[in-house]
């Protein structure tokens, strides 16, 4: 039991070190704010279904917090002009909500592809309801997407800005999950014996 919570946690750290490297490798930036990263939230994922949603979440609020310190460093969250319940409200919901339920991934167990394609796709589009949510409630969003494209309505605005970066991000990360748990080596390696184990493999 030791051991197994010693390999937990030294996984849980290079996941955690993983994902955030990979989030400064982004291969698109839009000029409106967002950006696609390479695979970013994938480390998250597999760690997630490969132990269960429990150890999940607490990776991922670990990652929330880097996130949250790479926000106010890099990207200066604190300069963005917003009243102290906005910076607050801003933090709980793009930062440590956001990405703290990546760690939802594993809730369907890791054995047959529903729970894997379902629960990746799920954790995911709950970080994207998130920010939808942020878009809308705190930043008021309106105004120009892209030359040529203007709105005055705020949940439009909010739809379009975090559904450009973030669907793309929901399909190559699924996809980059299947990839890993279809390779049988792979996929010998990231099931685990602590993870869920009630159904059987789906050959």
């Amino acid at each position: 039991m030791k051991n197994t919570k010693t390999r937990m946690l030294v996984e849980g750290a290079v996941m955690v070190a993983l994902a955030t490297i990979l989030s400064y490798l982004r291969v698109v930036n839009f000029p409106w704010g967002g950006s696609i990263t390479v695979l970013s939230m994938l480390p998250i994922a597999v760690y997630s279904l490969r132990y269960g949603f429990r150890g999940g979440l607490a990776v991922a609020f670990v990652y929330s917090v880097i996130q949250l310190g790479q926000g106010i460093l890099v990207d200066g969250l604190l300069g963005w002009g917003l009243t102290p319940v906005a910076l607050v409200s801003c933090i709980l919901l793009d930062y440590v909500g956001a990405f703290t339920v990546l760690g939802l991934a594993g809730i369907f167990g890791n054995k047959k592809w529903g729970a894997i394609i379902g629960g990746t796709v799920m954790a995911l589009m709950l970080r994207f309801v998130f920010h939808y949510i942020s878009g809308v409630a705190i930043f008021h969003s309106a105004g120009m997407l892209w030359e040529g494209f203007a709105t005055e309505n705020t949940w439009l605005y909010s739809l379009i800005y975090n559904g450009a970066y973030m669907l793309p991000e929901i399909v190559f990360t699924t996809v980059g999950a299947v990839v890993l748990f279809k390779t049988p080596q792979m996929r010998k390696l990231l099931v685990s014996p602590v993870a869920p184990d009630k159904d059987e493999t789906n050959k």
